[in-house]
């Protein structure tokens, strides 16, 4: 069983910058696909940032060039900077990760999520 824990949302003012961080522990294989995700009041889960085994960052359109997603530990912890944050970031944000055991026959994937942490923004 995996267990992710995310930190580092608040209240900030437009223009401002906050530092997600995922935290997992429990058995992770060697291959993670990691992504943070956000849901505003009354809208469905978006794909913010997403960061696949081996690969490199990517963004969905309205974060990109303002936020960047990093691995800081190999194994376990992900890391997601917001700059120049909007009040439309304003949503509670959540870690995902999708753990591949690629040793077994079929190849069986593992997906987890974090329990979120809310991101608001003043004007």
């Amino acid at each position: 069983q995996v267990q992710l824990v995310e930190s580092g949302g608040g209240l900030v003012q437009a223009g401002e910058s906050l530092v997600l961080s995922c935290v997992a522990s429990g058995s992770i294989f060697n291959l993670n696909d990691w992504s943070w995700y956000r849901q505003a009041p009354g809208k469905q889960r978006e794909l913010v940032a997403w960061l696949p085994a081996g690969d490199t960052a990517n963004y969905a359109d309205p974060v990109k060039g303002r936020f960047t997603m990093s691995i800081v530990n190999a194994q376990n912890r992900v890391d997601l900077r917001m700059n120049a944050l909007k009040p439309e970031d304003t949503a509670v944000y959540y870690c995902n990760l999708e753990t591949v055991n690629d040793a077994s026959r079929p190849i069986t994937r593992y997906r987890y999520w974090g329990q979120g942490t809310q991101v608001t923004v003043s004007t």
